[in-house]
């Protein structure tokens, strides 16, 4: 039996961010979680890989990951929620060296 978790009752704010990976760098679908929660803290409420593939000619690998954002007291608009994606974003280039698409 699991326990009950509580949820929102007001709806999410999904934004979705694409990046290349280059066949020298390592990267695992927890760093960039890591990253998220640590930029948008609790507003953060899931990240999910919504697609992968490899490049046949480069070899980079192509990941795109969908961010929900959610708040327990009050709704979060895009407006809000652009300011943190774009320190999101920025900091997947710095720390991880990806190429953003």
């Amino acid at each position: 039996i699991s326990s009950f978790r509580p949820f929102s009752k007001h709806p999410p704010c999904p934004k979705d961010v694409s990046f290349w990976i280059s066949p020298d760098h390592s990267f695992h679908g927890n760093d960039l979680m890591d990253l998220v929660r640590d930029v948008a803290g609790d507003l953060a409420q899931d990240v999910k890989l919504v697609d992968e593939f490899v490049h046949p000619k480069t070899g980079q690998a192509s990941r795109c990951y969908r961010i929900n954002y959610c708040s327990m007291d009050r709704n979060v608009t895009h407006a809000d929620i652009n300011d943190i994606q774009v320190r999101v974003r920025s900091r997947l280039v710095s720390e991880f060296g990806v190429t953003l698409r």
